[in-house]
């Protein structure tokens, strides 16, 4: 079946990717993004008579309204995502991850699909055990996980809601974020070949850019029976720990040196173990392992150098 789908944010991250797999399953993709990076993202996207692109901001009304009445399903993936850049502007951050959604739920008729990510950093430092289901209880640290928390409270309200908190997104994307811990400290092996780890034993889940595209799409094709429902969504084998994960990285870059900082607090206080077991219940299985993603960065990163401010 071939849905109208709104995709809001369709030119970042996650979108870049995205749109180009909806496109080739047959859906009709409209894409409503500022491009405040000025990325060319979705240039390969231009030639498909079904992408349609619009630029404007989701917090404007009469921007939104017209574009969700035409839509079947909205993607909203418009976002500050993550601690640093909310902290940078917590004004835009609120306006953006909160009041904007909240105008698209105001906006929103019956019968329309909603697919909307959010994060398992909601779950901060989980319980005793640092074990986390969809169950357990809520501690988001930073002000992305808690207005991430409070959208996910509002839209649930919605029975034709779905709801994705990711793991931490690594992997190759046209619209390409190093600063994601798994592409990050890649890049620093690639590029510095060390790295200094603030409580390094401190874990968490990961989850492939192309992985979260194919979850969507999952949800599209096994909407009746996954519709009103919160799912976390990662490799179940990759719960690990930053020195972990300096590890698997290691042993594709066997120069990589990573050490333990002897004062100093990561400012991100995340530390969890997550459990997938919910959206692997429906079928849906990872394609991407962490090791795969590793490999792949280190290609990209022959590609690609932030050399803004050097002279080489």
């Amino acid at each position: 079946m071939s849905y109208n789908i709104l995709v809001t944010g369709g030119a970042g991250y996650l979108g870049s990717t995205m749109v180009p797999d909806l496109l080739a399953a047959g859906h009709k993709v409209t894409v409503l993004d500022n491009f405040m990076f000025k990325q060319t993202s979705l240039n390969h996207c231009c030639y498909h008579p079904n992408f349609t692109i619009v630029k404007g901001d989701i917090r404007t009304e009469s921007t939104m309204a017209p574009l969700m009445k035409n839509a079947d399903v909205i993607i909203p993936l418009a976002a500050l995502v993550g601690a640093p850049l909310c902290t940078l502007d917590p004004i835009g951050a609120t306006t953006i991850n909160h009041d904007a959604i909240t105008l698209m739920i105001k906006l929103l008729s019956k019968n329309q699909i909603v697919l909307m990510p959010t994060t398992n950093s909601a779950y901060g430092t989980g319980d005793e055990n640092n074990h986390c289901t969809e169950e357990s209880p809520l501690r988001p640290i930073s002000q992305y996980a808690i207005e991430k928390v409070g959208i996910e409270k509002e839209l649930m309200q919605n029975p034709n809601a779905i709801s994705f908190r990711l793991a931490t997104v690594f992997g190759m994307s046209p619209r390409m974020r190093i600063d994601l811990l798994v592409n990050d400290f890649t890049y620093r092996a690639v590029n510095d070949r060390f790295v200094v780890l603030f409580e390094s034993h401190f874990k968490r889940n990961y989850i492939h850019v192309r992985d979260v595209s194919r979850v969507f799409q999952h949800a599209l094709n096994n909407y009746d029976k996954m519709k009103g429902q919160i799912y976390n969504v990662g490799l179940s084998d990759a719960n690990v720990s930053k020195r972990e994960l300096c590890e698997h990285i290691q042993k594709q870059r066997p120069d990589f040196v990573f050490i333990e900082a002897p004062v100093g607090k990561d400012p991100d206080q995340r530390n969890y173990i997550v459990s997938n077991d919910k959206i692997e219940a429906t079928g849906f299985k990872p394609e991407f392992s962490l090791d795969r993603g590793i490999g792949e960065l280190i290609k990209g990163y022959t590609m690609i150098k932030n050399t803004r401010y050097g002279n080489v």
